[in-house]
């Protein structure tokens, strides 16, 4: 039954479909085993659980989690609550104001100490309260770069059994101060070569953003084939939103490029971090399949 359904369920979803053989592989090798593993986290105590999913941009995160939350719903009949927390940014003129505070590259969404933490605190805090009431989860529109009307956030009706916050940074750690001296990219080289922005944004992770991921039961991280991988596969997420939005507002091939400079230096590092950020890593091949799943 799940099967038949979970096909069904990408049939809605998907306007150009992959193979038969793609969709089941991803569920059965995916899919399936990530549920099962998260299932038996949530049966040790019938709490709720607030499971982190990291990995780069492009790597498939609301994928998988619009599939979680199927497959929660089909076969254990539990409530998932999904939300990312790229939906958390803060608005344009809140990081106008801190790019004319602390540095100019804070303009650019992205890095931690872009993201309104205490209102993803609050959000947490209300979906875990006994006494539940109705909770509206903000949406960051990319097309024009600002948060949503709130007329289109999320709305969440009923009490949560597991949560899961998403994003690519969620669960990251600060680097050393030494990792942080060499330039990595042309953005870093010419716009940071006091180190102001770099060490702001380690700062941020080693206080208000550990916190944060502090209250994460478990993290599970998706692993690229590589960096360039990130690239190719954020490209394609543009691509599809220009399909998709009606601004029609995207970024060109150099503009993603130039882009995810503002996210290299983290993503690598979590990259090679992994044994000590995650509680299962998830390695992908180039067609976001699993090729192995490994525990820590």
């Amino acid at each position: 039954m799940i099967k038949s359904d979970y096909l069904k369920f990408l049939k809605k979803k998907e306007k150009v479909g992959k193979s038969i053989v793609d969709k089941i592989v991803k569920l059965d090798k995916l899919y399936l085993p990530l549920s099962e593993w998260i299932y038996s986290i949530y049966k040790k105590d019938n709490k709720i659980k607030i499971i982190g999913l990291a990995g780069g941009q492009g790597a498939g995160k609301s994928t998988i989690t619009e599939i979680l939350k199927f497959i929660f719903k089909k076969k254990y009949a539990l409530n998932l609550c999904c939300f990312s927390i790229d939906d958390f940014y803060k608005t344009k003129a809140e990081r106008i104001k801190m790019s004319k505070k602390v540095h100019p590259l804070f303009l650019i969404r992205g890095v931690p100490g872009t993201h309104d933490l205490g209102l993803v605190n609050k959000i947490i805090k209300k979906l875990k309260a006994k006494k539940f009431k109705t909770v509206l989860i903000p949406k960051f529109d990319k097309s024009v770069d600002d948060r949503s009307k709130k007329s289109k956030w999320q709305k969440i009706k009923k009490r949560p059994d597991i949560i899961i916050f998403e994003g690519w940074c969620v669960g990251a750690r600060h680097q050393k101060d030494s990792e942080l001296k060499k330039s990595l990219n042309y953005i870093e080289k010419k716009y940071d070569l006091n180190l102001v922005w770099r060490k702001t944004v380690n700062y941020y992770l080693k206080n208000q953003y550990k916190k944060l991921f502090n209250k994460l039961d478990k993290l599970v991280y998706l692993k690229a084939p590589d960096f360039g991988w990130i690239f190719r596969w954020r490209l394609h997420q543009e691509q599809k939103m220009k399909l998709t939005s009606k601004s029609k507002k995207t970024m060109s091939k150099t503009g993603v490029r130039n882009f995810i400079m503002y996210y290299e230096r983290l993503t690598k590092h979590m990259m090679r971090d992994l044994k000590n950020i995650s509680d299962l890593a998830i390695y992908l091949d180039t067609k976001h399949r699993s090729k192995k799943m490994k525990f820590y």
